[in-house]
């Protein structure tokens, strides 16, 4: 099949929307299929919240590289959907698509629908995040446009039943419309160090949170629990690996804390060094209010961490408290720390939970059966009519969040 994936994100933009797009596409080639991906980025000083700049080339792929100029400049989303139509339109014109894909309900998602309005392909779109839990409520514009992907979409895929569950109570979904493909993680890739057992810890142990820098991620929390695991005598360090809109607000924290000498604030880091940042932890803890399904908590799995979460949409599909992780209600510092304290002092319980967790990640959450799964919902809509029934109103809403600072969706 001839495939156009529309990302959202993709490195150098560190994201779990790139690390996921960049998988995909990868088992999509090796699998035989013509894939090309048409992705936006940001650049300048925007880039700062991401890091960002241009896509970079992947083997087998063709990849095109679609800055969001308007997006950037004014929060304006449908001059960028624009543009990125009139490049799938034109690939098109050179050798037809069979099925074209979109990462994120809006934009690319709205893009995606356009695109098959335009060129009688029909799509499917992918629900991963932001665009599941909060676009809608920032205001009607966007409610009407991930309506319209939503009762419109050929095929609409989702990571996980509790996320399915929070859009259709949020947006009024039909639960039928979502097909669940979990996330999955790369094995060959993230795998536990070769050097000490599972459950090992340094001295003084580390907590590692990697990932987006963000408050709705529960960074802020996190730094709450270790100054409570402070004043209860317990001697830890945290590093904070990643970047994101948050990252000033942690150096804030951090300083007003006085915990300086007790979290490392490690910056950027690319999809390659991933693995080392997980190897330089002892205990993975992703104090998250809402995911999609966590492609950073499967990398710790994999990485043979025990996990410390929370129990939120997105993560309790994935871990069960006592089983694989221990998981805490989210924005709950003191919960956060009781868990955090229970692992640093039961070795046979961090070890258990790392164990399993690592071999569900090796057995569950398999890139070659995702792939798979997802180029069959395309074989099922290949050479059907998309839905062109869809309406959208493109008004410009002075008070949404994400067109006054478009870089937190």
């Amino acid at each position: 099949m001839r495939i156009c994936f529309l990302s959202r994100r993709f490195f150098p933009t560190i994201s779990g929307m790139s690390v996921y797009a960049l998988n995909l596409i990868r088992q999509l080639a090796d699998a035989g299929h013509d894939v090309v991906m048409v992705s936006q980025h940001y650049g300048g000083d925007a880039a700062t919240v991401y890091g960002d700049g241009p896509p970079m080339p992947v083997p087998g792929v063709e990849v095109i590289g679609m800055e969001s100029v308007g997006e950037q400049a004014t929060g304006d989303f449908e001059a960028d959907i624009e543009a990125i139509v009139q490049t799938v339109v034109a690939k098109h014109a050179e050798a037809p698509f069979d099925v074209i894909h979109a990462q994120y309900g809006y934009p690319t998602g709205l893009a995606a629908l356009e695109a098959s309005r335009r060129t009688g392909v029909p799509n499917v779109v992918s629900i991963q995040g932001g665009d599941g839990h909060w676009v809608g409520e920032c205001c009607g514009t966007h409610r009407d446009a991930m309506l319209a992907v939503l009762g419109h979409a050929g095929a609409v895929l989702i990571g996980s039943a509790s996320f399915a569950e929070s859009v259709h109570e949020r947006l009024g979904t039909p639960l039928d419309r979502f097909t669940i493909v979990p996330g999955a993680v790369n094995v060959e890739r993230f795998a536990p160090r070769g050097d000490r057992e599972l459950g090992a810890l340094s001295d003084p142990p580390t907590l590692l949170y990697h990932g987006r820098v963000d408050r709705r991620k529960g960074v802020l929390d996190l730094l709450d629990a270790v100054e409570l695991l402070r004043q209860r005598g317990r001697d830890v360090r945290l590093a904070v690996s990643g970047i994101g809109p948050d990252v000033n607000a942690v150096d804030e924290r951090v300083a007003a804390l006085g915990l300086a000498d007790r979290v490392d604030v490690l910056g950027i880091a690319g999809y390659p060094d991933a693995p080392a940042r997980y190897h330089r932890g002892d205990v993975f803890v992703s104090p998250t209010y809402a995911e999609g399904f966590s492609n950073t908590i499967l990398e710790a799995m994999a990485s043979g961490l025990p996990v410390v979460s929370c129990e939120v949409v997105g993560v309790v599909d994935c871990l069960a408290d006592g089983r694989d992780a221990l998981l805490v209600p989210p924005r709950a510092p003191g919960r956060l720390a009781d868990a955090v304290e229970a692992l640093l002092t039961d070795g046979a319980l961090r070890q258990r939970l790392a164990q399993t967790a690592l071999d569900e990640a090796r057995t569950r959450y398999s890139w070659t059966a995702r792939a798979r799964q997802i180029a069959g919902v395309y074989a099922s809509l290949r050479g059907t009519a998309p839905d062109d029934s869809w309406t959208y109103d493109a008004a410009d809403p002075d008070d949404c969040v994400y067109r006054a600072t478009p870089q937190l969706l």
